[in-house]
Formats: C-alpha cells, sequence, structure tokens
C-alpha cells in the first residue's frame, strides 16, 4: 500500500474539504439502488446505474427529479412522494456496492499526519451521507460535515463550504471535487480548487477550471504543495482560483433548465 510523504515544514493549508459522492468514494451503485428501489414502490421503471451515475451531483430532489423525467414525467408532489422513500432506503443501506477511491484512505492518514482538519461539503442529504460515512468508519476523520439539507441552500452556493470551514475552525482552505458544481462552489467562495478526474463529472476535467486536477490520491498532497505558491507561502484567500468562463457558462445554463 502507497504512503505519501508528509512535509516536514509547515502544511500550506489549514483545511481541507472534500465533496463526497464520485470525490471520496464511487456511491453510484448505491444510489441507483436506493432509487430504482423508490421508484418501483409508485410503479415507475428502473433506471440503467448508468444513466443515474450521470444524474448524479446536484442534490437528491434533483436527482429524483431527473429520474421521475427520464420515466415519464414529474411534478413536485410526485418528487415530495418519492425524496423521503429514497432517504429512508438509502440510509438503511448504505453501503452495498460503495467503494471508496483507491488511496484515499492513505492521503486523509496523511494530511491528519500534517495537521490537516478534513471537512466534508456534499449535497447529499444529512442521513444518508452520515450513514455513508458511518458504514465506511469514516466520521470520525472530519471536522466538519455540512450536507445539502444541512442549510437552507446547497452547492454551489458557497454558504455550505463556508460554514464546512467555519464548523472546522477556519483557515486556509483548499476545496476538492469532481464535478462543475464543485468548481463553481470552490470560486464563489474564492478557495482554489483541485478536481478528482474519476468522478461523476459531465464533462471534461479540463472544462473544470480547476487550479489542480489529480489522476489518484497519490497525487494529492504533491498537488497541494505545488498551489501553496513560492517558497511555500499559503494560497491567498484573495486569488481567483477557478475559470471564470467554465463556472459562469455552466451556471447560465442550469438556470436556464430551471435547475
Amino acid at each position: 500500500m502507497s504512503r505519501m510523504p508528509v512535509p516536514m515544514t509547515r502544511f500550506p493549508f489549514d483545511i481541507l474539504a472534500f465533496d463526497l459522492d464520485g470525490t471520496l468514494a464511487d456511491t453510484s451503485l448505491d444510489i441507483a439502488l436506493s432509487l430504482n428501489e423508490a421508484l418501483a414502490a409508485i410503479g415507475r421503471p428502473a433506471i440503467d446505474p448508468a444513466a443515474v451515475r450521470g444524474m448524479i451531483g446536484d442534490g437528491a430532489r434533483n436527482l429524483i427529479r431527473r429520474a421521475l423525467a427520464h420515466g415519464g414525467g414529474a411534478d413536485e408532489r410526485l418528487i415530495d412522494t418519492v425524496y423521503p422513500r429514497y432517504v429512508a432506503i438509502y440510509a438503511d443501506h448504505p453501503c452495498r456496492g460503495t467503494s471508496p477511491y483507491p488511496g484515499v484512505e492513505d492521503a486523509m492518514t496523511a494530511l491528519a499526519h500534517a495537521g490537516v482538519r478534513l471537512a466534508i461539503c456534499t449535497n447529499k442529504p444529512e442521513r444518508v451521507s452520515l450513514a455513508v460515512l458511518d458504514a465506511l468508519g469514516w466520521r470520525h476523520r472530519f471536522a466538519s460535515i455540512v450536507c445539502g439539507d444541512t442549510l437552507p441552500v446547497r452547492k454551489p452556493d458557497p454558504a455550505p463550504l463556508r460554514e464546512a470551514i467555519a464548523r472546522a475552525g477556519g483557515g486556509r482552505t483548499m476545496f476538492v471535487g469532481d464535478s462543475i458544481i464543485d468548481a463553481e462552489t470552490a470560486r464563489a467562495a474564492d478557495l482554489p480548487f483541485v478536481a478528482v478526474s474519476f468522478g461523476f463529472r459531465d464533462r471534461p476535467v479540463d472544462a473544470l477550471g480547476a487550479d489542480a486536477t489529480i489522476d489518484s490520491f497519490d497525487e494529492l498532497m504533491p498537488a497541494l504543495l505545488d498551489l501553496s505558491g513560492p517558497a511555500g507561502a499559503p494560497w491567498s484567500t484573495g486569488a481567483v482560483p477557478a475559470s471564470a468562463a467554465a463556472c459562469a457558462a455552466s451556471a447560465s445554463e442550469r438556470r436556464s433548465q430551471g435547475g
């Protein structure tokens, strides 16, 4: 098992905040299984897990909205019916097919040894997020966990990420995620962003406008040190870390679709 070196000098970030789905673990199969059970309860056909994978990232209600539209249309009352069933099924069976990405636990351990506090900022419902983290044995690793229903707003609004940072004690922060929503969230919070190339993104990773991209968690520590600036100086909180064009175009597209 690979072990990433821990820098001897002070680490350039106090907090590393992570998205959950598609960033720390491949949760797509469990999302699909739970969604299809909830759909079956209202007589809707199952959706192929590969198609469900492309619906993930913008919160459970939007996942259900897309799934219902895929299978014959939806209205808010139907979403209200399916949502609690989906959450209950998923929370009861959180890790039937979930797999942590290779190297992620070593990376979290190395960061902790470097004195970095870890946080989660996810659009996943809190009940499900905690169930997944408990099943993986990870909850204790995180100084804060902010979910899609923790606040009245969710990503890409920067408030959940800022809340996760505040609950973790504040400090120089990097955000790690897999999607344009994560990239937009980092930019809105004026934070640097590292993209993983193996998540649930809906576009090429180069289009996310990330400050760095990693293909495995073995690359995370070197990427963070590279982003620390000249002579190990920490990233300025006033820096603009993500591509304005990529993020703004995506936000405009989602607004036009009512998402």
